[in-house]
């Protein structure tokens, strides 16, 4: 899927457009027992409750792609009868209308989603009739094909904060009655993913909340497909990685890591005006051994971190976007920056040193160089050097320099007319 793909879809969840046919739930307390459990006709909803659920279901395709939503491939083994993907095909084929297969999906979740607290499951089912489209993006009134699907979210239900409130019935100020209220999913899917305008039964697009701690168990034994990082999942790892062999605690070490990340998003193809956007680059071993050596690492380091990342990485590589943390760049900058003005002042200051005093070859009888201070010092061109000579004017000797009527001279760096 990507992200034309989930915007036709998305743009569709709104109270003149939308086509889900039905909406089943379940609320699944602390201990994992099923509370109460409903079925819907969803176009039948009052409008208040048609906007919460619609509100939720939007929220199953927002974010970025690789970090909050993730395209999963189902192996060949659950596909097959008995498989995930086959139940998840017959649940599609029932539109939910089927009570001891949505039991079944319900028991399926609370086995394998790992929750501390009170949630509900919620299952959309929508039939969306997919328009052709020209090669300029014109939809002709044609149907390509019928893309049936589900979407399920997992909500977290909360009770609300305690707190003072009005209690009509007493007439007074007391503490407030607290409610059990659902709040934005926490984790769900799309299932067949919907892939160039089409059914993909082989994928299906998982959705997390929290991009640090997806829950992976969810993706496995729940859906029955690969765990797969995030994006913010494959930084922290690698970050972590690099810091475990370069270190962490001193100044050097935080420079050869900003370096990296450095190196690293130089590798990020710039998106230009007016122009499809580039693919991403694919970080692989060997393109992380051009990046550590140059920043600095040394090769028995290298070494290890090259063999960790493959062995942690494996076949699914990360591109260089998602290595990247944009702040440390900035960081990184701004270090540089400070560096080179701390190195420029250096600079001025040898300058003007070596414009105040010359080493002679007198010594001072401890084989050290004397040091002669000189009143007068004078920067010109190569080409006046042999037009200045001494001559001894009014008694006193003065340094003659010849100046044209189109030159000009600066002393002691002020602009002096002559």
């Amino acid at each position: 899927m990507n992200k034309k793909d989930i915007l036709e879809l998305k743009r569709r969840f709104k109270k003149d457009a939308c086509t889900f046919t039905r909406l089943c739930g379940c609320y699944v307390d602390a201990d994992h027992n099923k509370v109460t459990s409903f079925g819907e006709t969803f176009l039948n909803l009052e409008d208040e409750e048609f906007y919460k659920y619609l509100e939720i279901a939007k929220k199953i395709m927002s974010g970025t792609i690789g970090n909050n939503l993730l395209e999963l491939e189902f192996p060949t083994a659950e596909e097959a009868a008995g498989g995930r993907q086959q139940f998840l095909m017959g649940l599609r084929e029932s539109a939910l209308k089927n009570d001891d297969l949505m039991d079944a999906f319900y028991d399926l979740v609370i086995d394998s989603y790992d929750y501390v607290g009170n949630y509900l499951i919620l299952v959309f089912h929508d039939a969306y009739d997919v328009m052709t489209k020209t090669s300029d993006n014109n939809k002709l009134d044609e149907s390509e094909e019928v893309y049936e699907y589900l979407l399920c979210a997992i909500c977290p239900v909360n009770l609300t904060k305690p707190g003072l409130g009005y209690r009509e019935d007493e007439n007074r100020i007391g503490p407030r009655i607290r409610d059990w209220v659902v709040g934005a999913p926490d984790t769900g899917f799309v299932f067949p993913a919907f892939t160039d305008r089409s059914t993909d039964i082989h994928s299906v697009m998982f959705y997390t909340r929290d991009t640090k701690t997806p829950h992976s168990e969810f993706m496995e034994s729940g859906l029955g497909c690969g765990s797969k990082f995030t994006a913010t999942e494959q930084k922290l790892t690698f970050q972590s990685i690099v810091k475990e062999v370069i270190g962490e605690d001193d100044d050097e070490s935080d420079a050869i890591f900003m370096d990296i990340q450095d190196n690293l998003n130089d590798l990020i193809p710039v998106a230009l005006e007016d122009e499809p956007e580039p693919e991403p680059v694919p970080v692989t071993k060997s393109t992380i051994s051009s990046v550590l050596a140059e920043s600095g690492v040394t090769e028995e380091q290298a070494a290890v971190i090259e063999q960790t990342y493959e062995n942690v990485f494996g076949e699914e590589v990360p591109v260089a976007e998602h290595l990247v943390d944009p702040k440390l760049v900035e960081a990184n900058a701004r270090r540089k920056e400070k560096l080179e003005l701390v190195q420029q002042v250096e600079n001025l200051k040898q300058q003007l040193e070596e414009t105040r005093t010359l080493p002679v070859e007198e010594s001072d009888g401890d084989d050290v160089p004397a040091v002669k201070t000189y009143d007068v010092i004078l920067r010109v061109k190569p080409e006046k050097v042999d037009q200045i000579h001494s001559q001894v004017i009014d008694g006193r000797k003065c340094l003659v320099i010849p100046m044209d009527e189109d030159e000009h001279a600066a002393v002691n760096g002020v602009n002096t007319t002559i």
